[in-house]
């Protein structure tokens, strides 16, 4: 690269070229792309070192300025304003009307015919008469050169020349805005926008040849808090503002937003205009407390404010326009379609600070104002079943505030009247109601629902809260409840029992584990858990001991879903009463060895195959027998052998004899099916009946009532269900009465070589339930009474309305406690003394 000296009145200044000096020109202009004034520290600045900790506010804001050597004439071409030549450069350094005059010449260049450039002599003359002005010794009245003294020169000098400056800007965007008045619409913006363009272009420039004055005289004004004073580029937004925005902006903001309508009326636009546009009102952000900073004020002033405003309007009139001619579910779709548009047309051409702003100007004029006519339809869409029209409005109410509590509140409403619909269909049965039916009932509401939040409404909490709300309430409420409000849990568990008990039909695991699945969605809404589990652990300790479970593996699935849900104190009986099976096995295995080691073949021969179950009495939900039974002798001498067996082992314990749980097979010799005897499952009771044929043809009730000692009401069932079955017949016939004789049928024929005669009693059923109710009852008062003496125990004194209301607390997740109940068992407490009362209605606890 060589170098090449370019002369100065009082110093060398030294650049870099790219092509030799004897053929080259120096071009300023909006094109140059090879050398940065400056870049090596400023030629015309001894005087004034290069900051290092505060740049000027010129290096913060701007495109760095760029020379491009060119061998092209530049100079052929003449501004206006000084016609073909410029006019001489200033003899005298002090001389403020020949350097602005020349200075002026070329300002005017970079303003009005950038394009030709300026070139290199031209341009370092041109800089050059600005540091001999900013820094005449005369000015300054001392013969020092120091630093101190230019600062002090450029100080006393600086602000006519910028204030010459200023004035000059003021005259060009007179002219600029005499011009502009003559368009109107996008005419007007493309003006507008060539301007505004040229004119920070041309800024760009001169702050970089005014650079002398911004990095002293402006620097030292500012520094020393001098107001309306400014680097030359911010100048420049300066007097625009003041001179060109303030008496134009209404016309373009309107030419913009009309510009806008048309695109939103399906029109395609130069989007490149509304976004240049914007770009010039946030330029316009100036700082004036610190102009190396803008602000969005003249943005949201000029344009954010009112094109929020004209989106309201035209979006109101739009909406109600359309909303007259078509159906709420064609305006959903259509404020759907708007609502993407305006969020897509923010980063195309708008500031993204708008976007909030403009999305809940849109949300409350396209639905905010019509909510009430959207949540109208919204019973319709559920009638009807429009899951996607209802996710529409879904998501359009959810835009706004509280839009979607009056969709929840009809949603649980409905819910809630579609569940006592389903379930009035099924109360039609009378009292005997089929658990079946009546959970799949329940279910079935709960299901569709269900599926509806997750689709429609996304899974929403809130709309979940109102399912669950709704399902509370006919799941417990409902025709089937009316006389006994725990009617809901006794036949969940009935139901569940049916899921659980083995049949004919196998289950496959994944049926198995929804359908448990399934009993726990309804279980999770039921209030009476209590009941269910006593009803549950019944019929678990049904299928325990008659062994009936499908699979082990269910029953510990559902008691693991229990314990889940609602605690280990709610399933430990349950897993006591598993327990006790398992122990019954090994005692069983260890009584086989016993006998084989103990007794002799023929005293093991002679006894009746059979296994025995031991169940604790504080976790097995069973009552002894409600009647007298002797048994017949072949039962009477196993299970003495068994009690010897079970009292050496375990001595201090007693075993009490379950006679109506207990069942055997009996084989039927005298009637056979192709010459293989009939087997029939009974009762302990019913076996006892039949061994009394081994001896007679012909026994009498009489007989029969004497010899096994059972009450007429567990007796008569039992004859009942055998003659029944052809078993036996009677004379009189099918009579259960003193007097009558009963025979064994010789001819007896069946399809089933195996007959169950073991059949439930509805009788004793009814009576179990009802039993159980009972038991229910004095639980719960015990329950409630636990928990209230807790309670005091820890707070030791309470307000009487405090205390219950801390009860019901503790009790809900078990069942409903009533208030009456609670202040009842506060009162049994206080006569058994564990509370006692004191003034101003507080409980006192008693130790």
């Amino acid at each position: 690269i060589r170098r090449f000296l370019a002369a100065c009145s009082f110093q060398h200044a030294r650049l870099h070229a790219t092509r030799p000096v004897s053929s080259a020109r120096a071009v300023i202009g909006p094109n140059a792309a090879c050398y940065r004034p400056g870049s090596d520290g400023d030629p015309y600045d001894r005087a004034a070192p290069r900051p290092t900790t505060h740049p000027s506010p010129s290096r913060r804001r701007l495109p760095t300025l760029r020379l491009t050597i060119t061998s092209l004439d530049i100079m052929s071409k003449a501004p206006a304003l000084v016609g073909a030549q410029a006019p001489p450069m200033p003899t005298s350094k002090d001389d403020i009307n020949g350097t602005w005059k020349y200075l002026e010449w070329g300002v005017d260049r970079m303003m009005t015919n950038l394009n030709d450039g300026v070139d290199l002599k031209t341009y370092m003359s041109l800089y050059t008469s600005i540091h001999n002005f900013c820094t005449a010794q005369k000015a300054v009245g001392a013969n020092t050169n120091t630093l101190n003294s230019n600062h002090r020169g450029a100080h006393l000098l600086g602000e006519e020349l910028y204030h010459r400056l200023d004035d000059y800007l003021k005259r060009h965007l007179q002219g600029v805005h005499a011009e502009m008045i003559k368009h109107a619409d996008e005419a007007l913006l493309t003006y507008y926008i060539q301007q505004w363009k040229r004119y920070t272009t041309a800024g760009t420039y001169n702050n970089h040849l005014f650079k002398y004055l911004n990095r002293h005289w402006v620097k030292r004004e500012m520094d020393e808090g001098k107001k309306d004073i400014y680097d030359i580029y911010t100048l420049h937004l300066v007097r625009w503002k003041l001179d060109m925005f303030g008496t134009t902006q209404n016309a373009v903001m309107d030419a913009v937003l009309r510009l806008v309508e048309k695109q939103r009326n399906g029109e395609t636009i130069e989007q490149s205009k509304v976004k240049e546009v914007v770009d010039s009102f946030v330029a316009l952000g100036i700082d004036e407390a610190d102009s190396t900073k803008t602000n969005l004020d003249v943005y949201r002033q000029y344009f954010e404010t009112p094109f929020i405003k004209a989106t309201e309007e035209y979006y109101k009139a739009e909406s109600k326009a359309f909303l007259a001619d078509n159906s709420v579910v064609d305006y959903m779709k259509k404020a759907e379609r708007r609502l993407d548009e305006e969020k897509e047309r923010v980063p195309l051409y708008l500031l993204s600070e708008i976007m909030q702003p403009l999305m809940k100007a849109c949300e409350n004029v396209l639905i905010a104002e019509h909510a009430p006519l959207l949540r109208d339809e919204f019973q319709v869409l559920l009638d009807n079943d429009r899951e996607e029209d209802m996710a529409r409005m879904y998501k359009l109410l959810a835009r706004i505030p509280e839009g979607l509590d009056p969709l929840r509140e009809r949603f649980e409403k409905h819910v809630r009247r579609a569940g006592l619909l389903a379930v009035e269909k099924v109360a039609a049965q009378g009292d005997a109601v089929d658990p079946k039916a009546y959970i799949d009932a329940l279910l079935e509401v709960h299901t569709q629902y269900s599926a509806l939040v997750q689709k429609s409404f996304n899974g929403e909490s809130e709309f979940v809260r109102s399912l669950d709300n709704a399902c509370k309430e006919y799941m417990n409420r409902n025709k089937v409840c009316q006389k006994n409000s725990s009617r809901s849990p006794e036949l969940l568990a009935k139901h569940a029992d049916n899921v659980l008990k083995r049949s004919t039909k196998a289950t496959e695991e994944d049926d198995m584990e929804k359908m448990l699945t399934q009993v726990m969605t309804v279980f999770k809404y039921i209030e009476d858990k209590d009941v269910f589990q006593k009803f549950y652990s019944k019929t678990l300790a049904k299928r325990l001991v008659n062994s009936t479970s499908a699979s082990p593996d269910a029953e510990t699935s559902m008691i693991s879903k229990l314990k889940d849900a609602s605690g280990f104190e709610y399933t430990n009986k349950l897993q006591r009463m598993f327990q006790d099976m398992q122990t019954s096995k090994d005692l069983n295995s260890a009584y086989e060895d016993w006998c084989q080691n103990t007794l002799d073949k023929d005293d093991i021969k002679d006894g009746i195959d059979a296994t025995y179950q031991i169940l604790g009495t504080g976790f097995w939900p069973l009552q002894p027998p409600t009647t007298t039974f002797a048994p017949p002798p072949a039962i009477v001498k196993t299970y003495e052998r068994f009690q010897t067996f079970y009292t050496n082992k375990h001595g201090g314990r007693k075993l009490s004899w379950l006679w109506h749980l207990c069942k055997g097979e009996m084989r039927a010799n005298y009637a056979k099916m192709n010459k293989v005897p009939y087997t029939f499952q009974v009762s302990t009771y019913q076996m006892a009946i039949l061994l009394l044929f081994n001896d007679q043809d012909t026994v009498g009730y009489d007989e029969i009532a004497s010899t096994t000692m059972l009450a007429k009401e567990t007796l008569d069932p039992s004859i009942a269900i055998m003659m029944k079955a052809k078993v036996l017949t009677s004379e009189p016939e099918n009579t259960t009465a003193p007097g009558t004789v009963y025979k064994l049928n010789y001819g007896f024929k069946n399809k089933k070589l195996k007959i169950n005669l073991n059949i439930a009693i509805k009788a004793e059923q009814k009576q179990e339930a009802e039993d159980t109710h009972k038991t229910i009852e004095e639980d719960r008062k015990m329950l409630m009474q636990s928990a209230i003496v807790r309670i005091m125990k820890s707070r030791k004194k309470m307000k009487h309305s405090e205390l219950v209301g801390e009860a019901i607390n503790q009790i809900k997740s078990r069942f409903s406690p009533k208030i009456p109940e609670i202040k009842k068992c506060i009162d049994i407490l206080i006569e058994k003394e564990y509370l006692e009362r004191l003034e101003d209605n507080e409980l006192g606890y008693l130790a």
